[in-house]
């Protein structure tokens, strides 16, 4: 797979609650409910703004999909001047599949889900992620407008098979959002997903993420990216926040932990499918990076399927 479908297949993104929302008048939401989360939304009718963490409002016109990937907190309003009301307080958690009339309904109408990532690396793998990533659903995103539409028809028609329909849609509208970010022209950022959005990074990161195992050295992922090693280091570092083997030896940590936690493979058998020549090499490495040796944590996740009590890599990543 690409990086940017492995990560996701790691976060493991589940739709918690798709629903619509229809707003009419003044009005304004504390998004309370964000921690560890991800939400993507697309505004069908009407305008809205977001403030996140008291900076300056941002419009978000019709058309437009958003996504709130970091777990900072939001306010969505009519108005950038409206005393905010908590969601948690305004909304039904178990108002998945439906439209929710807030305040009369009428002038603003948004389509979307939130999102519950299903793995111990959350954290660190949200938290150089831009807070918010807005794109547009004209002109060549046909994609992404299509997904809307359908799960309006959804939410419109209530057939049977559709609330697993608009989660599917769900799905589909996060990554087209998220691709289409990282093809916008380049901002200023730090981090994974930086480093995506930068075409020859992306060139070295994909190298890496399809053998894993490989012994990488920066000479190689330098010729890959088509630059010499020096401009290519230091570019790597700019983009990624780390250089590339650093790169390299932190995504490893987080494949081998998540089969330690989802598979019956020995610690022997994942050292060396991901280029280890000794156990005690790979188990030095993890208790580096993860912070805990792999048979700790190993047991740490056996019995309940959770890695909870395990510790994750530090939000570098």
């Amino acid at each position: 797979m690409d990086p940017l479908s492995e990560v996701l297949a790691l976060l493991k993104p589940r739709s918690y609650i798709t629903a619509g929302f229809d707003a009419g008048g003044d009005w304004a939401l504390e998004l309370d409910d964000l921690t560890g989360r991800i939400k993507c939304y697309a505004v069908v009718k009407g305008a809205c703004w977001l403030t996140i963490d008291g900076e300056a409002p941002v419009p978000i016109p019709q058309g437009a999909c958003f996504v709130l990937p970091t777990g900072r907190t939001a306010v969505i309003g009519s108005a950038a001047h409206v005393e905010p009301v908590r969601s948690s307080v305004v909304l039904d958690p178990d108002r998945s599949g439906q439209v929710v009339t807030y305040n009369g309904g009428g002038d603003v109408y948004l389509v979307g889900s939130r999102f519950e990532a299903g793995s111990p690396h959350v954290e660190p793998l949200l938290h150089n992620l831009p807070p918010l990533m807005v794109v547009k659903t004209s002109d060549d995103r046909a994609r992404l407008r299509w997904s809307i539409e359908l799960m309006m028809e959804e939410f419109r028609e209530s057939r049977p098979g559709s609330a697993l329909i608009v989660q599917q849609l769900a799905h589909m509208m996060l990554v087209q959002a998220l691709r289409l970010h990282l093809a916008a022209p380049a901002r200023d950022g730090v981090g994974w997903f930086a480093a995506l959005a930068d075409p020859q990074v992306h060139a070295a990161l994909a190298a890496m993420h399809a053998d894993p195992a490989h012994p990488w050295t920066v000479r190689e992922l330098a010729t890959t990216a088509g630059m010499s090693r020096t401009t290519f280091a230091e570019r790597f570092r700019a983009r990624a926040g780390q250089t590339p083997i650093a790169y390299l030896a932190r995504w490893r940590m987080m494949l081998a932990a998540e089969r330690l936690q989802h598979s019956d493979d020995t610690i022997a058998r994942i050292a060396g499918s991901l280029g280890y020549e000794s156990e005690h090499a790979f188990s030095t490495a993890f208790k580096r990076i993860m912070g805990t040796p792999p048979r700790r944590y190993a047991a740490s996740v056996s019995g309940n399927g959770s890695a909870d009590n395990a510790q994750c890599p530090p939000p570098g990543w």
